[in-house]
């Protein structure tokens, strides 16, 4: 009876790398991918929504299946979960290499048309003349309204009254209320992710467009992984 609660299938991966949900993830665009990722996540929220979670207690006190409870189909419910939340683990992955690339193009890109002329950072001051400004990503959606001394968030560059545009993956279109972006930094601790902010300038009349690097992590000394605290626009 010990092992009541444990689910019927092993937790660890249900596939290759390529191989996502029992579906190949080599090859598909980028909305293909981001709408395989909404169904696995719309299915999760589904079955989570029957009143019993992955830590209900399936025994009595006594050590007998509870008579209110089908344990049957809970164990199945949870073993579903367990292969959703790996496919969605690593269909996050696909999905953050194929961000990554994308914005690296862009990057180099960029670089190619309008070198920096004084060897500067990787945070890119690209204020000065709007003609040679790349179009920005898209309007910001969130502001950052404090940063912690010597935080991820402030080894990146961020500062308090950035506006945000992109982070990683996240934008305008897509933000839930911040819920991907937090998810965004879940899912990449250790890892570099690519943030583009709007700032203003000392005079008001102009903001720098800046892409910054920040890489959340949990050894800074502080709390959570980035260290500054960001609001919704």
């Amino acid at each position: 009876m010990e092992n009541l609660h444990a689910p019927t299938v092993p937790s660890g991966p249900t596939s290759g790398p390529v191989v996502t949900n029992g579906t190949q993830t080599s090859g598909l665009t980028f909305p293909q991918l981001q709408a395989k990722k909404d169904n696995i996540e719309a299915e999760l929220r589904a079955l989570g929504s029957h009143g019993v979670d992955m830590h209900t207690r399936l025994i009595t006190a006594d050590g007998f299946p509870r008579a209110d409870l089908d344990v049957a189909q809970i164990r199945t419910t949870r073993s579903r979960i367990i292969y959703l939340r790996n496919d969605h683990k690593a269909l996050m992955t696909v999905i953050e290499k194929h961000l990554h690339e994308h914005f690296a193009r862009l990057a180099e890109e960029g670089a190619q048309d309008e070198p920096i002329a004084n060897g500067g950072p990787s945070s890119t001051d690209i204020a000065s003349s709007p003609s040679q400004a790349p179009q920005p990503s898209g309007p910001p959606f969130a502001k950052v309204n404090s940063v912690v001394t010597g935080s991820p968030a402030e080894s990146a560059g961020l500062k308090a009254g950035d506006e945000i545009r992109n982070f990683g993956y996240v934008n305008h279109t897509n933000h839930d209320g911040l819920k991907r972006v937090g998810e965004c930094v879940q899912g990449n601790e250790g890892r570099d992710v690519l943030v583009k902010v709007s700032r203003p300038t000392s005079g008001g009349q102009r903001r720098q467009e800046l892409q910054l690097t920040l890489t959340p992590r949990r050894d800074w000394g502080g709390r959570g992984l980035l260290g500054c605290h960001i609001l919704p626009l």
